[in-house]
C-alpha cells in the first residue's frame, strides 16, 4: 500500500540533482503536476525536519543536511565499501589515478567511494555520484556481465542520450563493446560522460556470482593510449578479483547470470 503524502514527499526530494540543486515552489509544482498549496505544505514539513533548506537570498530550496547525514550512514555501512576500501586506495596509489567503487542502482550506477593517490582534492567535482550505465566504464563493466534477456530489458527501458559529443548511442555498437569487455574482463570509456575524463573498470562479484559492483581508475583521455595501459587494466582486474574473493566469490566459480539488484 502506497501512502500518498509519503510518496509525494519522496518525489520532491528526488527532484534535486547535481544539475538541478535548487528549486522553488512553482518549479516543483510544475515538475510534479501538483497544486502549489500541496507542494508548499510538504516542503515546509521537509524543511522543518532538516531534509530541505531554504536560501534567504533566492527563497529557493535545496537538500538539507539531514539527507547528507543519512547518506553518510548508508555509505559508511555499505559492505562493498568496507571490504574494498583499502584495496581501492592501494590501487589509486599504485596507478597514481583516481579510483572508485560503484554499485548498480535502478539501471544506473551509484558511485559510493572515491579514493585518490595522495589525498588530493577531486579534479572532477561534477562527477556523479549517480551516472548512466551505458556511458560510464563502471556501468559498462557491470552491463557486460548481464545475460541476453536482462541486457535486452535494460536497452528497452533506457534512452541512450548523448551527454557529450563522444557518447556512444548506437545500441549495436554498444552491444559489441560490451561483448569485448566481457571477453577482456574490463571495460573502458573515454569522454562519453564528461569531457576530459577516461576510465578503466572491472566488475566485482559476490558470493552468488552476481556482479554487485565495479571498481575503476580514472584519468585524462590519454590514459587509454598510454604504453602502460594494459598493465593498469591488469591492476584493476587483479584488485577486482581480490575484492570479489573477499565478498565470497571463489576463483573456480562462474559468474551468475542473475540480474543486478
Amino acid at each position: 500500500m502506497t501512502i500518498q503524502s509519503v510518496k509525494r514527499a519522496l518525489d520532491i526530494l528526488s527532484l534535486f540533482t547535481p544539475a538541478q540543486p535548487s528549486l522553488g515552489i512553482t518549479e516543483m509544482s510544475r515538475l510534479l503536476g501538483l497544486a502549489k498549496p500541496t507542494i508548499h505544505g510538504l516542503v515546509q514539513t521537509l524543511a522543518d525536519e532538516g531534509f530541505l533548506s531554504q536560501s534567504d537570498e533566492t527563497r529557493k530550496y535545496a537538500l538539507g543536511l539531514r539527507v547528507y547525514e543519512l547518506g553518510t550512514c548508508v555509505i559508511s555501512h555499505l559492505r562493498v565499501n568496507q571490504i574494498g576500501g583499502a584495496a581501492v586506495q592501494r590501487l589509486a596509489r599504485q596507478t597514481s589515478l583516481m579510483s572508485r567503487i560503484a554499485i548498480w542502482d535502478r539501471d544506473m550506477v551509484l558511485v559510493t567511494l572515491n579514493r585518490f593517490p595522495h589525498d588530493q582534492c577531486p579534479p572532477f567535482t561534477n562527477l556523479g555520484p549517480k551516472v548512466p550505465a551505458y556511458c560510464s566504464a563502471v556501468g559498462k563493466a557491470m552491463l557486460s556481465t548481464l545475460p541476453a534477456e536482462a541486457l535486452a530489458t535494460y536497452f528497452s527501458q533506457t534512452r541512450l542520450v548523448p551527454l557529450t559529443p563522444k557518447t556512444l548511442t548506437d545500441e549495436k555498437a554498444l552491444r559489441d563493446e560490451l561483448t569485448r569487455a566481457r571477453g577482456l574482463g574490463y571495460a573502458c570509456e573515454s569522454e562519453e560522460y564528461i569531457m576530459g575524463l577516461a576510465c578503466i573498470s572491472a566488475p566485482l562479484f559476490d558470493h552468488s556470482g552476481r556482479a554487485c559492483a565495479a571498481i575503476s581508475v580514472s584519468g585524462a583521455p590519454e590514459l587509454l593510449e598510454r604504453e602502460e595501459m594494459p598493465a593498469i587494466a591488469t591492476d584493476v582486474m587483479r584488485t577486482a578479483g581480490e575484492i570479489s574473493f573477499a565478498l565470497g566469490f571463489t576463483p573456480d566459480q562462474s559468474p551468475s547470470n542473475s540480474h543486478m539488484a
